[in-house]
């Protein structure tokens, strides 16, 4: 049987290789996700050869991820099928599913998986040039937002550090707050999850920056590495009534990184949740493309 265990820090070595030997652009595997936001999903995990097995719940039921890193995939999805069938987890689901992982399963699998679309849940991609410039006349506006709020503020944008969570945490009850009633339930996991990344920010490895107006925290985020060429932003806080500072920090973010991390092509900017009014906000920023994610369910009978 899988030997499930607990998230811990002290897993994040492991995870990050399997992770970086996935090369995905998902914001599904990396370990910061994993870890922060545990308080919702309850993920469990564990290690078969080279590749991470997990279990977690999602709307309230056990299900499973699609066990990425190297080796034979066929003893990995038939350990997870094995212990699904032990504790009565019907029928067998994987989440989290890429075109790639769909691929691969199909070709392991022929026939055996019926697949959905999860459109909530696909991860709006960037490339970081545009974010970085607001190049093109589909970002004029954020480009114009940008100007104002330069010309407006006495402006600065610096990398996050420990000294400056405790600002950081001000603003976001502030801005929890302000937005408890759009977001509802949804908020209050997220309110833990960002405490959670502050809490083991080092040894998380998170990288991120704050916006300051007059002297006065205005905007924070924070990520990590996806995979060599794309950063996966966890977080994008900002003042919403202060013109501008939302694209500021996510402009300032990604030329931080790009000058720190020359291979630097994506900025995946994570999912709306099927909220419509994040949806449009990360639509108005023209991803690239959407990464999409699937279910994949057991169909044999």
């Amino acid at each position: 049987m899988i030997p499930f265990k607990t998230v811990t820090l002290c897993d994040k070595h492991w995870i990050d290789e399997i992770v970086m030997a996935e090369g995905s652009r998902s914001a599904d595997y990396n370990f910061g996700n994993i870890y922060i936001w545990d308080n919702r999903y309850k993920q469990l995990v564990a290690r078969t050869e080279g590749r991470m097995l997990t279990k977690l719940r999602y709307a309230g039921k056990p299900t499973f991820v699609f066990p990425i890193g190297t080796g034979p995939l066929r003893p990995a999805i038939e350990a997870l099928r094995e212990y699904a069938c032990a504790h009565g987890y019907e029928p067998f689901c994987l989440r989290g599913i890429t075109e790639e992982h769909r691929a691969l399963l199909e070709q392991e699998y022929p026939g055996c998986f019926a697949f959905s679309e999860d459109t909530d849940n696909a991860d709006y991609i960037y490339e970081a040039e545009k974010l970085a410039t607001y190049s093109g006349k589909a970002l004029h506006g954020k480009k114009n937002h940008c100007n104002r709020f330069e010309a407006e503020n006495d402006w600065r944008f610096v990398p996050l550090t420990r000294e400056l969570i405790p600002g950081c945490l001000d603003m976001l009850d502030v801005w929890s707050e302000e937005n408890a009633e759009r977001l509802e339930k949804s908020i209050v996991y997220e309110h833990t999850a960002i405490v959670r990344a502050f809490a083991a920010f080092e040894k998380l490895g998170l990288e991120g920056g704050v916006l300051y107006a007059n002297d006065r925290i205005v905007g924070f985020t924070l990520g990590e590495l996806a995979c060599e060429d794309t950063f996966d932003v966890h977080f994008e806080k900002a003042e919403g009534s202060l013109n501008g500072a939302y694209p500021m920090t996510c402009r300032e973010l990604t030329r931080m990184l790009m000058a720190k991390h020359p291979q630097l092509r994506y900025i995946n900017r994570e999912d709306d949740m099927g909220i419509e009014a994040l949806r449009r906000s990360k639509e108005s920023y023209k991803p690239a493309y959407l990464l999409k994610k699937y279910t994949a369910t057991w169909s044999v009978i």
